[in-house]
């Protein structure tokens, strides 16, 4: 495959990203969950979005893939902020990866952009509304939930995700199929080739498990977005499946319900992935 990967700074940071469409029509931004490269946008998808007339712009988030990783803020004790202590605080929160979608913004010249995101994606996408709402030209949140309070994860989800760290691709993509026969879709064929593909081109971009946990740490001190998602007057899809064992449905309902007008489709059969 043809590498379209280019970088942009951001503050302190370089974030990676690629495009797909033309440059003049207007803009969406994708953004991806905890621990998943700008890789899950499947190119086909990204491809049908530019086809619909937009121009689709999909990005590492800091500290996954070719973006840059925060080595020297060490791992968080994801033990402790689970258990509800807040300190030592993580190094960042949302609210700064929101920032960064806003800083790619402006290091591509874009003023506002259409804005998707799933699942932390979705956190992220919901507070750059929050913080830029003129930056928003519509937000479309997938599987995931303004707060921890709602959208909980059942227990088998949980073990999935902290199955042991691959060691080399072939074992980053068995890790893979593990995880996605436990969260993805039972409505859908799971796409086993694709699957074990993206994970194990993501380990060769840039396995980073002390990333993930920054990340990971980044959502459990961030706080509840309801009141700043009720004040928002964007367009708003939320977009949930009925079966996410990750992230409970009632996550996506909450969303909707916080989102004056917003628009709640509930897929039945699908879980935490985007099936064909």
């Amino acid at each position: 495959m043809t590498d379209r990967t280019e970088r942009a700074a951001v503050g302190d940071l370089e974030l990676a990203y690629e495009t797909f469409g033309d440059a003049d029509a207007p803009p969406l931004v994708l953004i991806m969950g905890l621990a998943t490269q700008m890789l899950a946008w499947e190119d086909e998808f990204c491809g049908l979005l530019a086809g619909h007339g937009f121009h689709v712009i999909r990005f590492d988030n800091r500290d996954i893939g070719l973006s840059s990783h925060l080595d020297e803020a060490g791992v968080p004790d994801l033990g402790a902020l689970l258990g509800g202590q807040s300190t030592p605080a993580p190094p960042y929160t949302l609210v700064d990866m929101a920032e960064d979608t806003a800083g790619l913004l402006d290091a591509l010249g874009v003023e506002s952009a259409h804005i998707v995101g799933a699942s932390m994606g979705g956190m992220i996408a919901q507070q750059l509304a929050i913080d830029h709402p003129g930056r928003v030209r519509s937000l479309t949140s997938i599987m995931s939930t303004p707060s921890r309070e709602v959208g909980r994860t059942r227990p088998e989800a949980t073990a999935a995700l902290f199955l042991p760290q691959p060691t080399d691709p072939d074992s980053a993509a068995e890790r893979s199929l593990q995880v996605y026969r436990v969260i993805g879709s039972p409505g859908y064929p799971l796409d086993e080739s694709r699957v074990a593909d993206v994970g194990r081109r993501s380990f060769l971009r840039g396995h980073d498990a002390a990333g993930v946990a920054r990340q990971f740490a980044a959502i459990l001190v961030s706080p509840d977005r309801t009141p700043g998602l009720r004040d928002l007057t964007i367009p708003t899809l939320v977009i949930h499946g009925e079966d996410d064992p990750l992230v409970e449905v009632d996550g996506g309902i909450a969303t909707a319900d916080a989102v004056p007008g917003a628009r709640l489709v509930v897929v039945p059969g699908m879980g935490h992935n985007l099936p064909p």
